[in-house]
């Protein structure tokens, strides 16, 4: 059986970090996505992996490499564009030859991984298996149909008028009798192949599609607020490591400070990741965040945030909620005080301050400064 990995998409949904880097390794507690799936996928005995890659082919194959780090065999596959999941397959026929395989969206998230799936589909053998979870809107995803006895009848890419709540996840196997299928298709009205029309073109033809029901957590890693919410998940999971330096710091819950990482004069509440050498000094670090590697934190409060390679955040009051580029730049302009007529002195409101704070999208390289 082998893997086929999809990493060619343009992840429109993440820029502007996705405008400079491929969306698939955009890190998850300083870890790209895309390897949570490899992984998997290799602990699922899987060995032979082909990765379908676009316009970021020379980033992808540069985290990668050769596979050998997964324990996997890695053949990289170019798609000219972006034309849809069944495409995907269809360039990837000769790689596959006539091979079981599964197809794994490489920026998707699937808690406890693939391998009861794996070994479900090996014992059965259907001509396809999916996965599937409910969701509050189908409307963005590809849905399934099942009759009353739970078999699969229908599916259909992104409705207008849904049939159930039951979205496709973004893990499928198959045998070889998808080719003659996804061979059949056309372009659909989005004018790219769709997998769901193979699927059912297998269905049609009497083929055996089976479905299981998603009872973990899985997660379409598209924008800004999922990769978030899955960075907490994972994080949640973490144990306390203090293998850095830590200078007059309180490390509150489970906090990992990684070999080569530096703390001072600062507070870091758990669950939270500083990656090797990174410098956090005189300030607050809130649960969920990860910081990667070689970022500069000072004099900042920063939470429920993912902050990447070499980015700095100097005199920040409040950052929350955040997804910080590499090698970005965040600091403090000072403005004018207000003064009272003729005296010189600053004019102090008698009220409770109101606490405020930032929410950034910040794209690679970026400078922000942000009024005190």
């Amino acid at each position: 059986m082998k893997g086929l990995v999809l990493a060619g998409g343009s992840g429109s949904r993440l820029w502007p970090i996705t405008h400079t880097s491929a969306k698939q390794l955009v890190p998850v507690a300083n870890k790209p996505v895309l390897f949570y799936g490899l992984e998997s996928i290799a602990d699922a005995g899987i060995r032979e992996v082909g990765i379908v890659v676009g316009d970021k082919a020379a980033e992808i194959e540069a985290a990668v490499g050769d596979g050998s780090r997964f324990g996997l065999e890695v053949t990289y596959l170019r798609q000219d564009a972006p034309l849809g999941l069944a495409h995907a397959v269809r360039i990837a026929r000769d790689y596959l030859g006539d091979d079981d395989f599964v197809m794994y969206l490489g920026d998707n998230f699937i808690v406890g991984g693939i391998s009861s799936l794996v070994r479900r589909f090996r014992t059965s053998r259907p001509d396809a298996q999916i996965m599937l979870t409910r969701v509050a809107d189908p409307r963005a995803f590809g849905v399934v149909e099942l009759d009353q006895r739970g078999r699969v009848i229908g599916l259909e890419e992104k409705p207008e008028h849904p049939k159930s709540d039951l979205a496709v996840v973004g893990v499928y196997l198959f045998t070889a009798r998808v080719h003659d299928a996804v061979g059949r298709i056309e372009p659909s009205w989005r004018g790219e192949l769709e997998i769901t029309d193979a699927i059912q073109g297998l269905i049609d033809a009497g083929c055996r599609v089976q479905s299981t029901v998603v009872s973990g957590y899985w997660k379409d890693t598209g924008n800004v607020a999922d990769m978030l919410e899955v960075n907490r998940l994972v994080l949640d999971g973490v144990e306390a490591d203090c293998s850095g330096e830590v200078h007059s710091s309180e490390l509150v819950g489970r906090v990992v400070i990684e070999a080569g990482a530096t703390v001072t004069g600062s507070r870091i509440v758990g669950p939270a990741v500083v990656a090797a050498g990174s410098r956090i000094r005189d300030s607050h670090i809130g649960p969920f965040t990860s910081i990667d590697s070689d970022c500069t934190v000072v004099d900042s409060e920063i939470a429920n945030s993912i902050v990447l390679r070499g980015a700095s955040i100097v005199g920040m009051r409040r950052v929350e909620h955040s997804l910080i580029g590499r090698e970005t730049e965040v600091t403090v302009t000072e403005t004018e005080t207000d003064t009272e007529a003729g005296t010189g002195t600053a004019t102090v409101p008698s009220m409770p301050r109101i606490p405020r704070a930032h929410r950034l999208v910040l794209g690679d390289h970026s400078k922000v400064q942000v009024a005190s």
